[in-house]
């Protein structure tokens, strides 16, 4: 009878623990009131006026009309309010085509063979911080060494470093002296040559063995070098590299794994016939032609034009001796073309996701893609969109983020002035709120 009554004590004393413990955690509840002097909570849509955006644990609660709108706030949870009374406010961006672990310099070849993963890995988590500091709040990184960025992510997402959401693609995909291939102009007998660990891929079997690999490790969508590229030491041109069968098992392998994949692809050829393999998105699409818009619009493809890394390449190549002359004379002859590609399907109605290449540019200049966009033919209003909702859809996130709508993350930034009249106002980002949290509030730089 004395042991039951014991252990009735324990239990009896568990219970108040555990109900202690749930109250707690009811309090922990953590709220963010943001006074919006305007607000665009869906681009696309009419702004709102003076309203109050109230966000819990670090998704959108409620839109309250009126700057003094009061919250409901529960006893016992936590609180900030930030005053944007004087500024716009919207979705935090999303840039589909960054490169966290580089940053091209006229030292970087030098700079790869002396340097490691370690090195890379504490450079990305810089470069991190400066893509979200330039209100990117989202980014998707597309190609580095080993799994340094699959691991950066990792760390964002514990809290370890204060970085974007990342979505990861791990190492790219590319044939031997592609793209992508590390191994391009350094000695084989020093470096060797690189194979599928290094996403080094020739033939359909290693073809799906590499994007296995890559997701192995943890990559969330699958990046491939259809064509050749401007900033390889290469010169194998810029037209296509993986035969149809290689392209299909690639594509093919990253969406029985449930990843999308994302082609890199300058020449028409390659552009082509990664559309007809079913890639998700064609990066840069520099010599698009009609087949082109009429393969993206029926395959539903998204085009990421990265006019910043032409106008960048175009740009450093005039500088002697920046880049080795084999990229140098690419550079020079893709730079310029790059807009004109932009018109012609933005005109034929293919599907624009923001993106910018940054690495090849530096990191934290992301929103300069916006005036090459407007100087391409959008409205303000199209190129937000893109780096958006589109961004978001693409990127497989839009549940997520791209808009305030309520239920979605608190990933907000605000600007001075109006961006749909003037959307370079977006390269001057003041206050940024990721998952709800105060990354830099208004006036504090």
């Amino acid at each position: 009878m004395i042991v039951t009554r014991w252990l009735a004590g324990i239990v009896a004393g568990v219970s108040v623990l555990l109900s202690a413990t749930d109250a707690c955690a009811q309090q922990a509840d953590r709220y963010l009131v943001v006074r919006c002097g305007t607000l665009l909570d869906v681009p696309g849509k009419p702004a709102k006026r003076n309203v109050t955006l109230v966000a819990r644990n670090g998704a959108v609660e409620s839109i309250l009309p009126g700057l003094g709108a009061k919250a409901t706030i529960p006893a016992g949870a936590t609180s900030e309010e930030l005053d944007l009374s004087g500024q716009f406010v919207l979705p935090g961006l999303i840039d589909c085509h960054v490169h966290l672990a580089m940053e091209f310099t006229p030292d970087m070849r030098l700079r790869m063979l002396a340097e490691n993963e370690i090195d890379a890995a504490f450079r990305s988590v810089t470069h991190a911080k400066k893509n979200l500091l330039a209100g990117f709040t989202t980014v998707r990184d597309l190609g580095a060494g080993g799994d340094v960025v699959i691991k950066l992510r990792d760390a964002v997402n514990r809290g370890d470093v204060i970085g974007p959401r990342i979505i990861a693609a791990g190492k790219a995909i590319s044939v031997t002296g592609g793209h992508a291939d590390p191994t391009n102009g350094v000695r084989s007998d020093v470096f060797g040559l690189a194979g599928v660990d290094e996403g080094v891929a020739d033939g359909v079997d290693e073809c799906r063995k590499a994007v296995r690999n890559q997701i192995k490790l943890g990559a969330d969508c699958i990046k491939l070098t259809a064509t050749g590229g401007v900033l390889s030491v290469s010169s194998a041109g810029l037209a296509k590299h993986f035969f149809d069968d290689e392209l299909g098992a690639i594509v093919d392998t990253a969406h029985a794994m449930g990843r999308k994949a994302a082609a890199h692809a300058h020449g028409v050829d390659g552009i082509n016939a990664a559309l007809r393999a079913g890639v998700d998105s064609i990066e840069h699409g520099t010599y698009l032609d009609d087949e082109s818009v009429r393969l993206f619009k029926e395959r539903g493809a998204y085009l990421v034009p990265t006019l910043l890394a032409g106008e960048t390449v175009s740009a450093n190549a005039k500088i002697p001796g920046y880049y080795m002359k084999v990229v140098a004379d690419k550079a020079s002859i893709v730079g310029p073309r790059m807009l004109e590609m932009f018109r012609k399907a933005r005109t034929g109605g293919v599907k624009i996701a923001f993106g910018t290449d940054t690495g090849v540019s530096p990191h934290g200049e992301n929103a300069r893609e916006f005036l090459l966009m407007v100087k391409g033919g959008m409205t303000p209003e199209e190129a937000i969109v893109s780096a958006t909702i589109t961004a978001s859809e693409l990127c497989g996130v839009s549940t997520l983020v791209g808009t305030l709508e309520p239920g979605k993350r608190a990933d907000l930034i605000s600007v001075k002035g109006d961006p749909l009249s003037d959307v370079s106002r977006l390269e001057h980002v003041i206050s940024i709120i990721k998952d709800g949290e105060v990354v830099r509030g208004a006036g504090v730089e």
